[in-house]
Protein backbone atom coordinates (compact mmCIF):
# COMPACT_ATOMS: atom_id res chain seq x y z
CA UNK A 1 0.00 0.00 0.00
CA UNK A 2 1.06 3.57 -0.65
CA UNK A 3 0.41 6.37 1.83
CA UNK A 4 0.21 10.15 1.77
CA UNK A 5 -0.63 13.04 4.08
CA UNK A 6 -4.22 14.30 4.16
CA UNK A 7 -3.80 17.92 3.17
CA UNK A 8 -2.26 19.92 6.01
CA UNK A 9 -3.54 17.67 8.78
CA UNK A 10 -0.57 15.41 9.38
CA UNK A 11 -2.86 12.38 9.09
CA UNK A 12 -1.15 9.56 7.20
CA UNK A 13 -3.71 7.92 4.93
CA UNK A 14 -3.65 5.16 2.35
CA UNK A 15 -3.78 6.29 -1.29
CA UNK A 16 -7.09 4.45 -1.55
CA UNK A 17 -10.00 5.25 0.73
CA UNK A 18 -12.63 2.54 1.16
CA UNK A 19 -16.06 4.03 0.57
CA UNK A 20 -18.62 2.37 2.79
CA UNK A 21 -21.89 3.13 1.00
CA UNK A 22 -21.81 -0.49 -0.16
CA UNK A 23 -22.09 -1.72 3.43
CA UNK A 24 -25.57 -1.52 4.93
CA UNK A 25 -28.64 -3.58 5.66
CA UNK A 26 -30.61 -3.83 2.36
CA UNK A 27 -33.95 -3.34 4.12
CA UNK A 28 -32.84 0.00 5.58
CA UNK A 29 -32.65 3.12 3.44
CA UNK A 30 -33.13 3.21 -0.32
CA UNK A 31 -30.29 1.06 -1.66
CA UNK A 32 -31.44 -2.54 -1.98
CA UNK A 33 -28.05 -3.53 -3.46
CA UNK A 34 -26.04 -2.95 -0.26
CA UNK A 35 -24.28 -5.78 1.58
CA UNK A 36 -25.59 -6.93 4.96
CA UNK A 37 -23.18 -7.18 7.87
CA UNK A 38 -22.09 -10.77 7.33
CA UNK A 39 -21.07 -9.96 3.75
CA UNK A 40 -19.52 -6.57 4.56
CA UNK A 41 -17.13 -7.66 7.29
CA UNK A 42 -14.86 -9.85 5.10
CA UNK A 43 -14.31 -6.96 2.64
CA UNK A 44 -13.52 -4.50 5.43
CA UNK A 45 -11.06 -7.02 6.87
CA UNK A 46 -9.54 -7.58 3.41
CA UNK A 47 -9.01 -3.83 3.05
CA UNK A 48 -7.27 -3.59 6.41
CA UNK A 49 -5.03 -6.55 5.64
CA UNK A 50 -4.06 -4.87 2.35
CA UNK A 51 -2.98 -1.75 4.25
CA UNK A 52 -5.99 0.49 3.65
CA UNK A 53 -6.40 2.61 6.78
CA UNK A 54 -8.90 5.22 5.49
CA UNK A 55 -12.66 4.57 5.64
CA UNK A 56 -15.45 6.90 4.50
CA UNK A 57 -19.10 6.52 5.44
CA UNK A 58 -22.07 8.81 6.14
CA UNK A 59 -24.92 9.08 8.60
CA UNK A 60 -27.44 8.58 5.80
CA UNK A 61 -25.99 5.45 4.20
CA UNK A 62 -28.57 2.69 4.61
CA UNK A 63 -30.36 4.69 7.29
CA UNK A 64 -27.34 4.63 9.59
CA UNK A 65 -26.61 0.91 9.31
CA UNK A 66 -23.42 1.54 7.32
CA UNK A 67 -21.93 3.34 10.31
CA UNK A 68 -23.04 0.52 12.62
CA UNK A 69 -21.50 -2.19 10.44
CA UNK A 70 -18.26 -0.30 9.80
CA UNK A 71 -17.87 0.67 13.45
CA UNK A 72 -18.24 -2.90 14.70
CA UNK A 73 -15.88 -4.29 12.07
CA UNK A 74 -13.17 -1.71 12.73
CA UNK A 75 -13.43 -2.31 16.48
CA UNK A 76 -12.91 -6.04 15.91
CA UNK A 77 -10.24 -5.89 13.22
CA UNK A 78 -8.19 -2.72 13.84
CA UNK A 79 -6.70 -0.42 16.47
CA UNK A 80 -8.46 2.93 16.64
CA UNK A 81 -5.27 5.00 16.51
CA UNK A 82 -4.11 3.21 13.34
CA UNK A 83 -7.13 4.04 11.20
CA UNK A 84 -8.69 7.22 9.80
CA UNK A 85 -12.48 7.29 9.89
CA UNK A 86 -14.60 9.82 8.02
CA UNK A 87 -18.34 10.33 8.08
CA UNK A 88 -20.78 12.99 6.87
CA UNK A 89 -23.71 15.10 8.02
CA UNK A 90 -26.51 16.79 6.08
CA UNK A 91 -29.03 14.23 4.84
CA UNK A 92 -31.99 13.42 7.03
CA UNK A 93 -32.61 10.05 8.58
CA UNK A 94 -35.25 9.01 11.10
CA UNK A 95 -35.83 11.72 13.69
CA UNK A 96 -33.34 14.13 12.15
CA UNK A 97 -34.00 17.30 10.18
CA UNK A 98 -32.09 17.58 6.89
CA UNK A 99 -29.55 20.33 6.59
CA UNK A 100 -26.62 21.94 8.35
CA UNK A 101 -28.26 23.95 11.09
CA UNK A 102 -26.52 23.92 14.45
CA UNK A 103 -29.20 21.65 15.89
CA UNK A 104 -28.93 19.15 13.02
CA UNK A 105 -25.15 19.04 13.16
CA UNK A 106 -24.99 18.50 16.91
CA UNK A 107 -27.57 15.72 16.83
CA UNK A 108 -26.03 14.12 13.73
CA UNK A 109 -22.56 13.97 15.27
CA UNK A 110 -23.75 12.38 18.49
CA UNK A 111 -25.87 9.87 16.58
CA UNK A 112 -22.99 8.97 14.26
CA UNK A 113 -20.55 8.46 17.13
CA UNK A 114 -23.08 6.23 18.88
CA UNK A 115 -23.58 4.12 15.75
CA UNK A 116 -19.84 3.91 15.07
CA UNK A 117 -19.08 3.10 18.71
CA UNK A 118 -16.34 5.73 18.71
CA UNK A 119 -15.51 8.78 20.81
CA UNK A 120 -14.47 10.80 17.77
CA UNK A 121 -14.15 10.70 14.00
CA UNK A 122 -11.01 11.85 12.24
CA UNK A 123 -12.88 13.71 9.50
CA UNK A 124 -16.42 15.07 9.70
CA UNK A 125 -17.66 16.23 6.31
CA UNK A 126 -20.69 18.22 5.20
CA UNK A 127 -22.37 16.06 2.57
CA UNK A 128 -23.82 18.92 0.53
CA UNK A 129 -24.19 22.71 0.64
CA UNK A 130 -27.17 23.89 2.69
CA UNK A 131 -28.95 26.73 0.88
CA UNK A 132 -31.29 27.33 3.84
CA UNK A 133 -28.77 27.77 6.67
CA UNK A 134 -26.25 30.62 6.83
CA UNK A 135 -22.75 29.26 6.31
CA UNK A 136 -21.65 31.10 9.46
CA UNK A 137 -24.05 29.04 11.58
CA UNK A 138 -22.78 25.83 10.01
CA UNK A 139 -19.10 26.66 10.41
CA UNK A 140 -19.42 27.83 14.01
CA UNK A 141 -21.21 24.60 14.90
CA UNK A 142 -18.52 22.53 13.19
CA UNK A 143 -15.86 24.50 15.03
CA UNK A 144 -17.57 23.64 18.32
CA UNK A 145 -17.65 19.96 17.33
CA UNK A 146 -13.88 20.06 16.81
CA UNK A 147 -13.32 21.94 20.09
CA UNK A 148 -15.40 19.30 21.89
CA UNK A 149 -13.09 16.58 20.56
CA UNK A 150 -15.82 14.81 18.60
CA UNK A 151 -14.04 15.37 15.26
CA UNK A 152 -10.37 15.99 14.66
CA UNK A 153 -10.87 17.78 11.34
CA UNK A 154 -13.71 18.90 9.08
CA UNK A 155 -14.17 18.48 5.34
CA UNK A 156 -16.64 19.32 2.60
CA UNK A 157 -18.24 17.54 -0.34
CA UNK A 158 -19.82 18.40 -3.69
CA UNK A 159 -20.31 22.13 -3.94
CA UNK A 160 -19.37 24.93 -6.29
CA UNK A 161 -15.87 26.36 -6.01
CA UNK A 162 -17.17 29.83 -5.10
CA UNK A 163 -19.14 28.29 -2.21
CA UNK A 164 -16.10 26.41 -0.96
CA UNK A 165 -13.96 29.55 -1.13
CA UNK A 166 -16.60 31.48 0.80
CA UNK A 167 -16.59 28.83 3.53
CA UNK A 168 -12.79 28.80 3.75
CA UNK A 169 -12.69 32.58 3.98
CA UNK A 170 -15.40 32.76 6.67
CA UNK A 171 -13.53 30.22 8.80
CA UNK A 172 -10.29 32.16 8.44
CA UNK A 173 -11.94 35.47 9.32
CA UNK A 174 -13.41 34.04 12.53
CA UNK A 175 -10.53 31.82 13.58
CA UNK A 176 -12.71 28.72 13.31
CA UNK A 177 -11.71 25.21 12.27
CA UNK A 178 -11.47 25.18 8.48
CA UNK A 179 -12.22 22.55 5.88
CA UNK A 180 -9.14 20.41 5.19
CA UNK A 181 -10.60 18.26 2.39
CA UNK A 182 -12.93 18.29 -0.60
CA UNK A 183 -14.81 15.12 -1.53
CA UNK A 184 -16.20 15.64 -5.00
CA UNK A 185 -17.13 13.79 -8.15
CA UNK A 186 -14.13 13.27 -10.42
CA UNK A 187 -13.45 10.64 -13.06
CA UNK A 188 -12.58 10.31 -16.72
CA UNK A 189 -16.08 11.23 -17.86
CA UNK A 190 -16.67 14.07 -15.35
CA UNK A 191 -13.69 16.41 -15.12
CA UNK A 192 -15.32 19.78 -14.51
CA UNK A 193 -13.59 20.12 -11.13
CA UNK A 194 -10.34 20.77 -12.98
CA UNK A 195 -11.60 24.23 -13.99
CA UNK A 196 -12.06 25.98 -10.63
CA UNK A 197 -12.23 23.62 -7.67
CA UNK A 198 -8.88 21.91 -8.07
CA UNK A 199 -6.83 25.09 -8.59
CA UNK A 200 -8.44 26.38 -5.37
CA UNK A 201 -7.60 23.16 -3.53
CA UNK A 202 -3.99 23.30 -4.69
CA UNK A 203 -3.70 26.95 -3.66
CA UNK A 204 -5.10 26.29 -0.16
CA UNK A 205 -3.46 22.90 0.49
CA UNK A 206 -6.80 21.07 0.56
CA UNK A 207 -6.88 17.28 0.31
CA UNK A 208 -8.91 15.97 -2.66
CA UNK A 209 -10.95 12.78 -2.17
CA UNK A 210 -12.83 12.01 -5.40
CA UNK A 211 -16.02 10.02 -5.18
CA UNK A 212 -17.22 7.82 -8.03
CA UNK A 213 -13.74 7.48 -9.57
CA UNK A 214 -15.10 4.67 -11.76
CA UNK A 215 -18.27 6.62 -12.69
CA UNK A 216 -20.54 4.29 -10.71
CA UNK A 217 -18.93 1.32 -12.46
CA UNK A 218 -19.52 2.60 -16.01
CA UNK A 219 -15.75 2.65 -16.66
CA UNK A 220 -15.27 -0.95 -15.52
CA UNK A 221 -17.18 -2.73 -18.30
CA UNK A 222 -18.03 -2.42 -22.00
CA UNK A 223 -20.13 0.68 -22.62
CA UNK A 224 -23.85 -0.02 -22.35
CA UNK A 225 -23.44 -3.20 -20.34
CA UNK A 226 -25.55 -3.11 -17.18
CA UNK A 227 -25.55 -4.64 -13.73
CA UNK A 228 -28.29 -5.13 -11.16
CA UNK A 229 -27.06 -2.03 -9.34
CA UNK A 230 -26.74 0.16 -12.44
CA UNK A 231 -30.30 -0.61 -13.52
CA UNK A 232 -31.69 0.52 -10.16
CA UNK A 233 -29.24 3.38 -9.54
CA UNK A 234 -31.40 6.41 -10.29
CA UNK A 235 -28.74 8.81 -8.98
CA UNK A 236 -26.28 7.60 -11.63
CA UNK A 237 -28.79 8.47 -14.32
CA UNK A 238 -28.73 12.09 -13.18
CA UNK A 239 -24.94 12.13 -13.36
CA UNK A 240 -24.18 10.60 -16.75
CA UNK A 241 -27.13 9.91 -19.01
CA UNK A 242 -27.04 13.33 -20.68
CA UNK A 243 -23.52 12.76 -22.04
CA UNK A 244 -23.75 9.08 -22.90
CA UNK A 245 -22.42 9.30 -26.47
CA UNK A 246 -19.30 11.34 -25.65
CA UNK A 247 -18.58 9.29 -22.55
CA UNK A 248 -18.76 6.04 -24.50
CA UNK A 249 -15.76 7.11 -26.60
CA UNK A 250 -13.68 7.59 -23.47
CA UNK A 251 -14.76 4.21 -22.13
CA UNK A 252 -13.63 2.60 -25.39
CA UNK A 253 -10.17 4.03 -24.87
CA UNK A 254 -10.11 2.76 -21.30
CA UNK A 255 -10.86 -0.71 -22.64
CA UNK A 256 -8.13 -0.53 -25.28
CA UNK A 257 -5.44 0.62 -22.86
CA UNK A 258 -6.55 -1.98 -20.32
CA UNK A 259 -6.14 -4.64 -23.01
CA UNK A 260 -2.66 -3.33 -23.82
CA UNK A 261 -1.64 -3.55 -20.16
CA UNK A 262 -3.40 -6.85 -19.56
CA UNK A 263 -5.33 -5.49 -16.59
CA UNK A 264 -9.01 -4.84 -15.78
CA UNK A 265 -10.54 -1.57 -16.98
CA UNK A 266 -11.01 -0.40 -13.40
CA UNK A 267 -7.25 -0.31 -12.91
CA UNK A 268 -6.76 2.01 -15.87
CA UNK A 269 -9.47 4.42 -14.72
CA UNK A 270 -8.02 4.47 -11.20
CA UNK A 271 -4.43 4.74 -12.41
CA UNK A 272 -5.45 7.85 -14.35
CA UNK A 273 -6.89 9.49 -11.22
CA UNK A 274 -3.91 8.48 -9.12
CA UNK A 275 -1.61 10.15 -11.65
CA UNK A 276 -3.16 13.54 -10.80
CA UNK A 277 -1.01 15.45 -8.31
CA UNK A 278 -4.00 17.18 -6.77
CA UNK A 279 -5.67 13.89 -5.79
CA UNK A 280 -4.99 12.60 -2.29
CA UNK A 281 -7.04 9.39 -2.24
CA UNK A 282 -9.92 8.32 -4.50
CA UNK A 283 -12.85 6.76 -2.68
CA UNK A 284 -13.37 3.25 -3.97
CA UNK A 285 -16.37 1.01 -3.45
CA UNK A 286 -16.29 -2.77 -3.33
CA UNK A 287 -19.11 -5.28 -3.15
CA UNK A 288 -16.86 -8.27 -3.92
CA UNK A 289 -13.31 -9.18 -2.91
CA UNK A 290 -12.28 -8.98 -6.58
CA UNK A 291 -13.40 -5.34 -6.77
CA UNK A 292 -11.08 -4.44 -3.91
CA UNK A 293 -8.21 -6.46 -5.37
CA UNK A 294 -8.60 -4.67 -8.70
CA UNK A 295 -8.50 -1.27 -7.02
CA UNK A 296 -5.39 -2.13 -5.04
CA UNK A 297 -3.75 -3.43 -8.23
CA UNK A 298 -4.19 0.03 -9.81
CA UNK A 299 -1.45 1.33 -7.52
CA UNK A 300 1.04 -0.70 -9.57
CA UNK A 301 -0.17 0.56 -12.96
CA UNK A 302 1.76 3.43 -14.50
CA UNK A 303 0.29 5.17 -17.52
CA UNK A 304 2.53 6.85 -20.05
CA UNK A 305 2.04 10.49 -20.96
CA UNK A 306 0.76 9.33 -24.33
CA UNK A 307 -1.83 7.02 -22.75
CA UNK A 308 -3.02 9.78 -20.44
CA UNK A 309 -3.40 12.08 -23.43
CA UNK A 310 -5.37 9.42 -25.30
CA UNK A 311 -7.74 9.03 -22.38
CA UNK A 312 -8.26 12.77 -22.01
CA UNK A 313 -8.56 13.95 -25.61
CA UNK A 314 -12.08 12.64 -26.16
CA UNK A 315 -13.50 14.59 -23.21
CA UNK A 316 -15.96 17.35 -23.97
CA UNK A 317 -17.17 19.96 -21.45
CA UNK A 318 -20.03 18.66 -19.32
CA UNK A 319 -22.55 20.21 -17.04
CA UNK A 320 -21.20 19.79 -13.53
CA UNK A 321 -23.36 17.24 -11.72
CA UNK A 322 -23.60 15.65 -8.29
CA UNK A 323 -24.32 18.72 -6.18
CA UNK A 324 -27.80 17.63 -5.04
Amino acid sequence: MQYTILGKTGLNVSRLCLGCMTFGEPDRGTHAWTLPEESSRPIIKQALEAGINFFDTANSYSDGSSEEIVGRALKDFAKRDEIVVATKVYHAITGLEQGLSRASIMQSVDDSLRRLGMEYVDLLQIHRWDYETPIEETLEALNDVVKAGKARFIGASSMHAHQFKQALDVSAQNGWASFVSMQDQYNLIQREEENEMYPLCQERGIAVLPWSPLARGKLTRPWGETTARSVSDNFAKTLYDATDEADGKIAERVGKIAEDHGVPRAQIALAWILSKQVVTAPIIGASRPAHLADAIGALDVTLSAQEIAQLEMAYVPHEATGFK
